[in-house]
């Protein structure tokens, strides 16, 4: 059985209450954003994420799993995450193709370059958790509470009045099958960046989200202060020259 399937076969009424009553157990504070975010799921049974369930789970072990995911999400937000070094190596191939068309570079030249790429490969792993946690932090005040965990289907963001947000960081990382889940529905869309240009988006979301307190110059402030606070979740390999 999926979660999907238990939403439906316990009813709105019956889901909320399982789950509130199993956050309990677990020890999880139900009116501190996981009620509204559990609500959109609750209405709408297919938001559910679609990872969660197996052959030998009810409909109560459905619900428990959605809550500890949630939680999990939270556990692993960019302030207080360890994030894991890459797990691929440099293709040597790459340099060879760099030297080719720049025969100036040297040895050293061409090795700084494979490894500041791989400090970009990993700062855009950890831009989206550091972005996520930015409007979470700032958003809550105005009713509107992160779904940590993708724990609505193509959904970030859940308003306590059933609002539901999804949020990029550039124009151009939406994928398919995230636009095919929003086609008829009332999801709201935001991107921070412009793929093409340095156009920020901000006064958008402003709007959308019933504020004036968000900018680029508090994210970049929000970014700083969370990598200073937590080295960790930006993860430099040792052999690093840029170390």
């Amino acid at each position: 059985m999926k979660l999907t399937k238990a939403i439906q076969n316990l009813g709105k009424a019956e889901a909320i209450r399982s789950a509130k009553l199993i956050a309990k157990e677990e020890s999880i504070d139900w009116d501190v954003g996981i009620s509204a975010v559990f609500n959109a799921i609750a209405s709408d049974p297919e938001r559910a994420p679609g990872n969660i369930g197996g052959k030998n789970d009810d409909e109560r072990s459905l619900v428990r799993k959605w809550i500890l995911k949630y939680q999990s999400g939270i556990e692993g937000r960019a302030s207080v995450r360890k994030s894991n070094l890459p797990g691929t190596i440099a293709d040597p191939i790459i340099e060879e193709i760099i030297g080719a068309r720049l025969a100036d570079l040297t040895e050293s030249d061409l090795n700084k370059i494979t490894y500041a790429h791989r400090l970009g490969m990993s700062a855009e792993n950890i831009l989206g958790l550091i972005l996520e946690e930015y409007l979470a932090d700032n958003l809550v005040e105005f009713g509107w509470h992160c779904a940590w965990g993708e724990t609505v289907k193509s959904v970030d963001f859940v308003h306590e009045d059933g609002r539901l947000l999804q949020i990029k960081n550039r124009s151009n990382s939406e994928n398919s099958s995230s636009s095919a889940i929003r086609t008829g529905t009332e999801i709201e869309k935001w991107f921070r960046i412009k793929a093409d240009r340095i156009e920020y988006m901000w006064e958008s979301l402003n709007e959308i989200c019933g504020t004036d307190s968000l900018s680029e110059e508090g994210f970049v402030s929000f970014v700083k202060s969370t990598i200073k606070s937590n080295p960790s979740c930006f993860a430099v390999e040792a052999e690093n020259p840029w170390k």
